[in-house]
């Protein structure tokens, strides 16, 4: 799902991503060559399914989807000979598994975490990014802590681990307001109407580029992200991902895509 301070989005213009006319969907095998015997929603193509904008995992520019995991998301569909096709959905229904189960997409990338709870009703590819949360104040804020926002409001995305971490975390008169996405959560917080943010350090670190932002805090969890697939009938496509993502950090495209968006 590191380094604890990061800039970010330095370059939010490399890695554009090149999206496919969407085909009819099919149980027949994916192209010929290394996707050969693939399982697949479209043949011929990864279908991924992603909640954007989710910067700078994923998000549009100029028409297209790019972002970390929509450029690692391109580099592995390439290596399989596949074309891409991304679909924009909403992260509960991806992270509970129906998007998936439902037969929407092959893959999930989305700044997933690998939970136990979200192993019940998805497989996950091996772990790709290592994450942190934060807490994100207006720049004269005198919230300092965690500890700071009892009797304040803050908000969080609805169903990812940053939810859990707050309301496990956060004192107990505090009022956890839970937003469909970032983009909410980033009106909301520029609006007034929450006094902080809690969710993934790169997502808040891009919220204090003009500097009306600063991150408060930042809280080591753990946290793993990996790539989504259904929980069963995908063992060849999650083992062809893993295969791609092996030699992705082999051959240093990996670590290129990374410093794109992670640079020190």
């Amino acid at each position: 799902m590191f380094s604890k301070k990061t800039a970010m989005l330095a370059a939010l213009a490399a890695g554009t991503l090149a999206l496919s006319a969407c085909g009819g969907g099919s149980d027949e095998p994916g192209a010929e060559g290394e996707a050969g015997g693939l399982s697949l929603v479209n043949e011929g193509a990864l279908t991924v399914c992603s909640d954007i904008p989710y910067p700078p995992f994923e998000f549009e520019e100029n028409g297209e989807y790019t972002g970390f995991d929509m450029d690692l998301m391109k580099e592995i569909a390439t290596g399989l000979e596949l074309e891409l096709e991304v679909q924009d959905v909403g992260f509960d229904g991806l992270q509970s598994g129906a998007v998936i189960a439902a037969g929407q997409c092959d893959v999930g990338a989305s700044a997933m975490t690998i939970t136990p709870e979200r192993e019940e009703n998805l497989t996950f590819s091996d772990p790709y990014y290592d994450s942190l949360q934060s807490l994100l104040v207006p720049a004269d804020s005198d919230v300092k802590t965690v500890d700071d926002l009892a009797g304040k409001s803050v908000g969080v995305q609805q169903g990812t681990t940053g939810e859990t971490y707050t309301r496990e975390n956060v004192p107990a008169d505090t009022k956890v307001v839970a937003f469909p996405s970032d983009a909410e959560m980033y009106a909301a917080i520029q609006a007034g109407n929450v006094d902080a943010l809690l969710q993934d350090l790169p997502v808040n670190i891009g919220h204090t580029e003009d500097g009306k932002f600063t991150i408060a805090e930042e809280y080591k969890t753990d946290e793993q992200y990996g790539f989504a697939f259904a929980k069963e009938g995908s063992e060849e496509l999650v083992s062809a991902v893993n295969e791609q993502l092996t030699e992705l950090r082999d051959n240093g495209k990996y670590q290129e895509i990374y410093d794109t968006y992670f640079a020190e």
